[in-house]
């Protein structure tokens, strides 16, 4: 056996590290092996974790080497360490771009057949906990917000009609039945929340954040199931509406069922809206009786109301129905658009 092939190639460690953990935060086994490792390498002399490592007693340089010479390093070579015979653990901070050309140069060399590669392990110090993406989407609508001519002259009132149009989009959706649109509404939507909530926090007397309004919502759901966080029981969906209806009627101390039903909603759902909530109070309210099309139409909406059935929801479908037929009479079933 030659002495070359006897000497331990040693090991190579990427360790990663989400941003969207706070610096510092890493896994024991992150810990362990940085401790453990024979040279921590670090080519970002601004990287985050490095205060946290050096106060820890984790002895990082600042180094930007190529891809051989970190195999060089490993097996005991003389990049800004002293060689030791081989079998040497090296840890590399990822900071960014700059380690695609490490991990290509490293991918090169092993496929050439010419060196003796050392241990290639990826270490994720850190992992993106659920949710973690909404972190980068305050970031993101934080900077819009103070960089983009528009965005940073946007009110509440003139974004109102946006958060209709992008509900009335995310019903389509759900009702066309495309996933990729869905994912695309619904992130429409998640849009509209952050930006109120960016615009909230300039309030000169009664700011409020995106935290502020999770918390409120986090704490409404918590009260509102006490059936899955307190020691309340419900078995079955009706179960579950009734401990919702009377929780939330106790928080709204309303004088009337119809306190808190918007009116400005549509006709259809508001009809079934009052309709939902004098059943549900058990109250001997009929729909009054009266001429002309708008009675006929409030008692379809209550009618449906009974049945199940979201009135609203089947005009929208027997519309779709008649723009079909409209088009079918038109001699194509595509969305040419006509002029009219």
């Amino acid at each position: 056996m030659t002495e070359e092939a006897s000497v331990d190639p040693g090991r190579i460690v990427l360790l990663t590290a989400s941003h969207r953990v706070a610096p510092g935060l890493l896994s024991w086994p992150a810990w362990q092996t940085l401790h453990a490792a024979d040279q921590v390498l670090c080519a970002d002399a601004g990287h985050p974790q490095l205060p946290y490592l050096r106060e820890a007693g984790v002895a990082v340089e600042l180094a930007a080497p190529s891809a051989q010479e970190l195999v060089d390093a490993c097996a005991g070579g003389s990049f800004q360490a002293e060689g030791s015979g081989g079998g040497r653990t090296v840890v590399v901070l990822a900071s960014g771009e700059g380690d695609r050309a490490l991990t290509d140069g490293l991918a090169r060399l092993g496929g050439s057949g010419q060196v003796r590669m050392p241990d290639l392990e990826l270490l994720p110090g850190s992992y993106d906990l659920p949710g973690a993406r909404l972190l980068d989407l305050v970031e993101v609508m934080d900077r819009i917000r103070r960089a983009c001519p528009w965005s940073s002259q946007q009110t509440h009132k003139g974004l109102a009609k946006y958060g209709i149009e992008e509900a009335y989009e995310l019903v389509e959706a759900i009702e066309d039945g495309d996933r990729d649109e869905l994912r695309e509404e619904l992130g429409d939507v998640l849009l509209q929340v952050v930006f109120h909530a960016r615009i909230a926090q300039e309030h000169e007397e009664e700011p409020f954040s995106i935290d502020d309004v999770a918390a409120t919502i986090v704490e409404k759901l918590i009260h509102r199931h006490p059936h899955v966080f307190g020691d309340e029981t419900a078995e079955t969906p009706e179960e579950v509406k009734e401990h919702w209806l009377r929780t939330k009627a106790i928080e709204k101390q309303r004088a009337s069922v119809t306190d808190g039903v918007p009116l400005g909603q549509p006709g259809l759902a508001l009809a079934a809206k009052l309709a939902s909530r004098v059943r549900t109070a058990g109250l001997d309210a009929p729909p009054p009786a009266g001429e002309g099309i708008g009675y006929e139409l409030l008692a379809l909406a209550v009618r449906a109301e009974a049945d199940g059935v979201d009135p609203e929801a089947a005009l929208r479908a027997a519309a779709r129905a008649y723009r079909d037929a409209i088009r079918a009479a038109e001699g194509h079933g595509g969305p040419d658009t006509v002029e009219v």
